[in-house]
């Protein structure tokens, strides 16, 4: 080992030593005082009153004059009738999905495969309000091919406010 590097070790063990040892050698300080904690009951609090602190007439005052409005007659299906609806729905809306359905060109050259689930929400009208991909085919062209035929559809007539499931399946044959 090189002389200046023993040298430098020791410098560093006497500083070391001049600032340590004399904090080791007192007996008579006193150790740190313990810390302490006290918990404390909280605060009782006022019972809160029914009436708010703010009062707003004006909701009130619309309340008053706007009668209630109607009740809505809804007829319910039994499970079985329900089911077939729902499944005559989705069979429906994958018949005209096909007619606008197209295969990229892209993912045959390539030999892209994938089954695609869309989600369509349809307003009361029957317009398809919103398209998104519940199920992803991995694959982001088969996706948007399948989300723009979707779109392409426009109007589905027998189905009335509501979601739809439907599966698209790319295959090459």
């Amino acid at each position: 080992m090189p002389s200046s590097l023993i040298l430098a070790l020791a410098l560093s063990l006497a500083l070391h030593a001049s600032l340590l040892l004399p904090q080791a050698f007192k007996h008579g300080t006193p150790p740190p005082p313990a810390l302490q904690a006290r918990l404390r009951m909280p605060a009782e609090q006022p019972e809160a009153s029914a009436e708010p602190l703010l009062k707003d007439t004006v909701a009130s005052a619309e309340e008053a004059v706007k009668p209630p409005p109607p009740p809505k007659v809804v007829v319910r299906r039994s499970q079985p009738e329900a089911r077939a609806a729902a499944r005559r729905d989705v069979q429906a809306a994958q018949r005209k999905l096909s007619e606008h359905v197209y295969y990229p060109p892209d993912a045959v050259a390539r030999g892209i495969e994938g089954e695609v689930r869309l989600i369509l929400t349809v307003s009361e009208s029957g317009r398809i309000s919103d398209v998104h991909v519940g199920v992803s085919s991995g694959h982001a062209i088969l996706d948007n091919a399948a989300v723009r035929a979707a779109w392409a559809m426009g109007r589905v007539d027998w189905a009335h406010s509501g979601e739809l499931i439907l599966p698209v399946i790319f295959r090459l044959e």
